[in-house]
């Protein structure tokens, strides 16, 4: 099995920071896509970006130019900055990684899930 852990949500006002982490362990072979994907009350899980093994990135456009994404394939680790941020990045934000386990099967895994909160 594979395990996604996520830290590092929480309250900030508008304009403030947040770096969220997520971790993957378990039986990994390799790990392909890592992501951020977001959830707020009422909406539809969105994407937020993602990022290959290679470091091609894939940004929603509401947050180009203030978040990052970044990993660490060695730790299985992905990360998220957020700068700027404004209320309207409030939501339970997920990591998602596609995931080659040791017995070479592939599969699409989520994280527990993180709260951020933007307040005005």
């Amino acid at each position: 099995q594979v395990q996604l852990v996520e830290s590092g949500g929480g309250l900030v006002q508008a304009g403030g920071s947040l770096r969220l982490s997520c971790a993957a362990s378990g039986r990994i072979f390799s790990i392909n896509t890592m992501g951020w994907y977001r959830q707020a009350p009422g909406k539809q899980r969105e994407l937020v970006v993602t990022i290959t093994t290679g470091g091609s990135t894939n940004y929603a456009d509401s947050v180009k130019g203030r978040f990052t994404i970044s990993r660490d394939n060695a730790k299985n680790t992905v990360y998220l900055q957020m700068n700027s941020l404004k209320p309207e990045d409030t939501a339970v934000y997920y990591c998602n990684a596609l995931v080659t386990s040791n017995y070479q099967r592939t599969n699409n895994y989520w994280g527990q899930g993180t709260q951020v909160t933007v307040s005005s």
